[in-house]
Order: structure tokens, then C-alpha cells, then sequence
């Protein structure tokens, strides 16, 4: 079944792309208690299971009405079975990969870039400008932190340099909350990376923040913000970041968008007596 829906953010059409999914085994969650989870999972009417948890993949394409924009690429095929299916969900969906003029980058892990090209070099978004944060670029070829990385971690990065490599001679960076095209905001989200970047959509008096990687486990993290992922780059300033976030958005009544959000990944967050939970947005007529 095609896994795409569109909705509109002020005159902004948003196709959301569900990419497939993973599953995380539960050790590679900072704080984790299984107890804990097993409560979290009842009260967010989800599946437990004390081995891994599934977690989604999703990218986001903007239509500004000028400009075609995807908001990160997926994970590779190769990654495993169930993902690397964005770029057939955007055919799905009618839209042309050599239509899209700018691919905006949350992080260049694994499962955000793994559809910019093939194994053979070649890239898939033919006309497009790779975008990213400065800090994300340098932090992903910098060498002194490859070689400080677990051993077994090592060749995520290799592939993720692989795949972005074909857009690096026509690449554009960023630096701080700027406007990377007309409507849209980078907004700094340090933590899971240096460079890790949400994107504020503005159209309208209506608007949407893309927040990346701010939550990997919907049905844990809304309860227990502090539980983070072993490939958050500094745990500590991830923590603070999400909660940031949680708190601005529930503040703000603000839509959020998220890679790892139960599909579409578009909702509300809400506080509760201890922490906060996530509702996931009415549903939209097409226009």
C-alpha cells in the first residue's frame, strides 16, 4: 500500500512519505526501564514488547508553490528489509524526483540520506541542492570524531558519506535559525547531533515545525523525556533539547512533524501531571 498523505500548512501542500520502518532494540535506550516502558506503551495504547520497539521513518515534501522542497531522504534498501521506500512513495504520490529542486537535511544519518543516490554513485534527485547545517556537514567528515567512534558505528558514517557525495561540489550550508527558501526556517536542535536542524514552515498565519530526530519512541519519550537513544553525539544537550521543544510546543499550541512519529508524524504535544503525551493531528480534506 502506497504510504502517502498530504496536508496543508497555511497554502503550503505537504506530502508526508513514510520510508518504512526499523526496529531498536530496547538496549540501545538510554534509561530505560522496562517497567516503566511496559506503562508508557499501555497508556499510549501501543504493542510492548521487551526486545524492540518498531520505529518509523518518514520524510516531508514542501510545495511552497515555488519551490518543490523534500525534508530528509530515507534510509537505503539495503538498510534492511522494510525500508528505503521513500522514493517509491513519492512516485506514489505524483511527484517526479527530478522535480524537486532543494533536499533539506535535519542530519545526515543513515535514514535521512539513504535515497539522495544509488550504490553506483548515481543521484536520484537530479536537479536538486543538498542543504544542510554547517555544523552537521563538518561534524559527519570530520575524521578525529570517526575514528572516536565505536568501532561498530563506523560504517553508518561511511555510507552516509557515500550517499551524500555525489551533491557535495553543489552543496549550500547553513548556519542558526535562517531562511533556507522562501517560507521555511532552519531552527538549531542540537544534541542528537552538533548540527541537527528543525524546519519552520510558515504560510498563511499557519505553521508547522519538522523536528527531525527531537523523538525516536513516541510511545516513551513524551512520558519519560529524559530516555534517550545510544546515537544521540551528546546525550545530555539532547535531553535539555527535547525538553525545549516539548515545552514550546505545548506552550504554543504548536504543530510538530517528526522522522519517527507513528505515520504521518503530524500532531500536538500536550503536558500531563508528570510529563506530556503526543495527539496526533485531526485528519484533512483534500483541497
Amino acid at each position: 500500500m502506497p504510504g502517502f498523505y498530504r496536508f496543508w500548512v497555511g497554502d503550503f501542500e505537504v506530502t508526508a512519505l513514510l520510508d518504512g520502518y526499523t526496529t531498536l532494540p530496547t538496549g540501545f535506550i538510554n534509561g530505560y526501564d522496562e517497567t516503566l516502558a511496559r506503562s508508557a506503551s499501555s497508556r499510549a495504547y501501543k504493542p510492548f514488547s521487551p526486545v524492540g520497539i518498531p520505529v518509523p521513518i518518514n520524510g516531508y515534501v514542501v510545495n511552497t508553490g515555488r519551490q518543490l522542497v523534500l525534508i530528509d531522504a530515507g534510509s537505503p534498501k539495503a538498510a534492511g528489509a522494510g525500508m528505503g521506500n521513500l522514493t517509491s512513495n513519492l512516485k506514489a504520490a505524483g511527484i517526479d524526483p527530478d522535480a524537486i529542486d532543494v533536499v533539506l537535511f535535519t542530519h545526515l544519518h543513515i535514514d535521512h540520506v539513504g535515497e539522495l543516490s544509488d550504490a553506483a554513485g548515481n543521484r536520484t534527485f537530479t536537479n536538486a541542492t543538498l542543504m544542510t547545517a554547517e555544523a552537521e556537514w563538518e561534524f559527519t567528515h570530520d575524521d578525529a570524531v570517526y575514528r572516536a567512534l565505536p568501532e561498530n558505528f563506523r560504517p553508518y558514517v561511511d555510507i552516509s558519506r557515500q550517499i551524500v557525495a555525489p551533491y557535495a561540489s553543489e552543496r549550500q550550508v547553513f548556519t542558526g535559525e535562517v531562511d533556507v527558501v522562501p517560507g521555511i526556517t532552519s531552527i538549531p536542535l542540537p544534541g542528537h547531533t552538533p548540527g541537527h536542524t528543525g524546519f519552520a514552515l510558515h504560510s498563511n498565519n499557519e505553521s508547522l515545525l519538522i523536528w527531525g530526530d527531537i523523538v525516536h519512541l513516541s510511545g516513551l519519550q513524551f512520558a519519560y523525556p529524559d530516555w534517550g537513544v545510544v546515537f544521540d553525539a551528546d546525550p545530555e544537550l539532547a535531553k535539555r533539547t527535547r525538553r525545549a521543544m516539548f515545552d514550546r510546543a505545548s506552550t504554543d499550541r504548536m504543530a510538530v512533524a517528526g522522522m519517527h512519529i507513528d505515520f504521518p508524524g503530524i500532531g500536538y504535544i500536550e503536558r500531563t501531571q508528570q510529563a506530556f503525551r503526543y495527539v496526533s493531528a485531526p485528519w484533512q480534506t483534500a483541497r
